[in-house]
């Protein structure tokens, strides 16, 4: 019994998943901001080119 324990309290390898998933899950929250950021530039560039081809598609001069 005393050497499963002993050889349980060497095993790392949970830990190291564990590690694995706080940087993975890390990394999302940071893609995830910057997404929310980037997304009112883009949307605000769609909506700019939108105005400026809206009277050239509408036929009006």
């Amino acid at each position: 019994m005393a050497r499963v324990l002993r050889r349980l309290k060497a095993d790392e390898s949970g830990a190291t998943a564990i590690e694995y998933g706080l940087i993975a899950g890390l990394i999302a929250v940071v893609i995830i901001a910057s997404l929310l950021v980037v997304n009112d530039n883009v949307t605000a560039m769609y909506d700019l080119i939108s105005d400026a081809l809206n009277p050239a598609l509408s036929g009006a001069s």
